[in-house]
């Protein structure tokens, strides 16, 4: 290996790792907290539920960040190499430019099977962690599900329903003021709708049946048929099924929570699975291979636009990789709304291969500058 293969690899590898940690800390975690702060922290879990969590949710980031720090360090690295002149020695000495950027692609193309194993093997597993820790929660301490005058997300989710939840106040163990909501989503709007008010309500656990249900006293049931008909019932005492706690590890899980091989299995086995869901199931497939290519795709347009930024040290590196991200990640979100296999897969693929192509054109031109 040559003395400036290690050189600007020794760059790059170190600036990506610097980028991956603060886009972890500052862009993902932050945000992440933010939204686990109502059943976490201000629910008084245990120091060590919260721990757990984090641990847990750390390698969702790398979906993003892996791509996004390699990104953002070989354009610092280039424009720097670029800036200083050191670019222009090295060329003259006789070193082409594509020689120079050998060691971003074999970075990037490393990066990509590294991409490519944590997405497909342990995103799914911390996805799938991260839930079983929150459902573990609700089961050891079902209160800390409900806080008074925030609307919150169902305990589970159903393909096409959207479940909420609202209480007005807390006394003791009950809670007073219980509304809930089951909305059919724009995809289903056929399907029919639930709202359950109750004077007041709490959650308790069967432990003979393993089940944690809702204790509800003066409840009001309200059901809209998918026929504009409503039907409703008026109840002293219900006492609902919320979970199935033993059903903790079958349950149906989020796409993003199984691995390619459940996917397949899942979209084989559930015939009650809508053509848009199947969809949305492979593409999450699709994505995981997409996404994986991004750190070489990045290596191509990375390099000449590192150059180009400006002939002296800028921030202007951060700034474009900023843009190209997210310009990039926003674009495959156009594949949740695809209406079949070929949109979602052209859309997932398109970025890389723009990014591929773009790099091409520029390397074409900075070359001969």
């Amino acid at each position: 290996m040559r003395i400036t293969d290690r050189y600007i690899s020794k760059q790059v590898i170190q600036g990506t790792c610097y980028a991956v940690g603060v886009l972890a800390l500052v862009l993902v975690l932050g945000n992440l907290f933010k939204q686990i702060q109502p059943l976490l922290v201000e629910q008084k879990a245990p120091l060590s539920l919260v721990f757990k969590f984090v641990l847990a949710v750390i390698p969702l980031s790398f979906i993003y960040t892996v791509p996004w720090g390699f990104l953002t360090a070989v354009l610092l690295v280039f424009n720097r190499l670029s800036a200083q002149h050191e670019l222009t020695g090295l060329r003259a000495a006789g070193i082409s430019l594509v020689r120079l950027s050998m060691p971003v692609f074999v970075i990037g193309m490393a990066l990509s099977l590294v991409s490519l194993w944590l997405n497909t093997n342990v995103v799914p597993l911390a996805k799938f962690t991260s839930l079983e820790i929150l459902y573990n929660q609700a089961k050891r301490d079902p209160d800390s599900l409900l806080k008074p005058g925030v609307v919150q997300g169902s305990m589970r989710s159903d393909q096409n329903l959207t479940q909420k939840l609202l209480i007005e106040g807390k006394s003791g163990e009950w809670v007073e003021g219980f509304h809930f909501y089951q909305i059919p989503n724009e995809m289903n709007a056929a399907a029919s709708g639930t709202y359950v008010h109750a004077r007041r309500a709490k959650l308790a656990i069967d432990e003979k049946q393993s089940q944690l249900r809702l204790q509800l006293e003066d409840a009001y049931f309200e059901n809209k048929l998918a026929d504009g008909k409503i039907e409703s019932v008026l109840a002293g005492k219900a006492e609902p099924l919320l979970i199935d706690l033993k059903e903790s590890r079958g349950r149906r899980l989020r796409e993003s929570a199984m691995t390619n091989r459940q996917i397949v299995e899942e979209i084989g086995r559930n015939l009650d699975l809508t053509e848009k869901k199947q969809v949305d199931m492979r593409a999450e497939i699709t994505r995981r291979y997409s996404f994986s290519m991004a750190c070489f795709a990045f290596a191509f347009v990375a390099v000449p636009l590192g150059i180009q930024s400006q002939r002296r040290e800028s921030s202007n590196g951060l700034i474009l990789s900023l843009i190209i991200g997210a310009c990039y990640f926003l674009f495959t979100m156009v594949a949740d709304y695809a209406v079949s296999d070929r949109w979602a897969t052209i859309a997932l693929w398109l970025p890389n291969g723009v990014c591929i192509l773009l790099g091409i054109i520029l390397f074409r031109r900075v070359r001969f500058k």
